[in-house]
């Protein structure tokens, strides 16, 4: 299950990037061959894919099944896709350690992270998600148990 859930963020993760990718102007020739008092229209960006139904309750039985919480609509559940999926890609975030629970469009990060950093940037990537109100931070820094020596 671990595995599906890794591909489906890696899969939206790409879909955003390819999203962001998209050009949002005319390109580097666009002035070639236009008269200098003609002016060029800009192009228009292409949606980014639509996010169903069907999507939001994989996410959500995903969601429980790792003991978080996800609200009954469309944007909740595809704010908590495109959290998981930013946490899982972050090196700095350990995303398996944390929670992320979201109702009305707001998100709440439970769980342990190994340093004070990994706090601060799972809340900074949480907010910066279109489409969120409010983040609470309730992760704990618990540093990470060295290695056993061996003797």
């Amino acid at each position: 299950m671990r595995k599906a859930l890794i591909l489906l963020a890696g899969i939206t993760a790409m879909l955003l990037g390819l999203a962001a990718c998209e050009p949002t102007g005319p390109g580097p020739n666009a002035n070639v061959n236009v008269n200098a008092n003609t002016r060029v229209a800009e192009a228009t960006p292409t949606a980014t894919p639509k996010y169903t139904e069907e999507q939001a309750r994989e996410a959500r039985a995903r969601a429980k099944e790792n003991k978080e919480t996800v609200g009954d609509t469309l944007d909740d559940a595809w704010i908590h896709t495109k959290i998981v999926a930013k946490l899982i890609a972050n090196s700095r975030t350990p995303e398996r350690k944390i929670n992320v629970d979201v109702v009305n469009n707001a998100v709440t990060l439970r769980g342990t992270v190994d340093t004070p950093e990994g706090k601060t940037e799972a809340e900074r990537i949480a907010k910066d998600t279109e489409g969120v109100t409010k983040v609470t931070n309730q992760l704990k820094v618990v540093a990470a148990k060295p290695p056993a020596k061996t003797k």
